[in-house]
């Protein structure tokens, strides 16, 4: 898909070497970058739900489990 975007000459400029650098379309550099901008933020919203679930719940360890998984690492295998 073809999009008009609006970038600073600066971000330009360097994209623009960076692109000739890896030899690498300027199509290719822009969406390399875009994917990887939202595979970033994706991942925060996913890191924030599970920080909701934790902060409801408590994620402590019942103290017998606790003990017997201690018990059951200083076992030989």
């Amino acid at each position: 898909m073809k999009v008009a975007i609006s970038v600073p000459d600066r971000v330009f400029e360097e994209a623009e070497e960076v692109s000739k650098r890896l030899r690498v379309s300027r199509s290719r550099l822009y969406a390399q970058a875009l994917e990887d901008f939202v595979h970033k933020h994706r991942e925060k919203s996913v890191r924030a739900a599970l920080e909701d679930v934790y902060e409801a719940e408590p994620s402590a360890l019942d103290s017998g489990l606790s003990d017997l998984q201690a018990h059951a690492l200083r076992e030989k295998w």
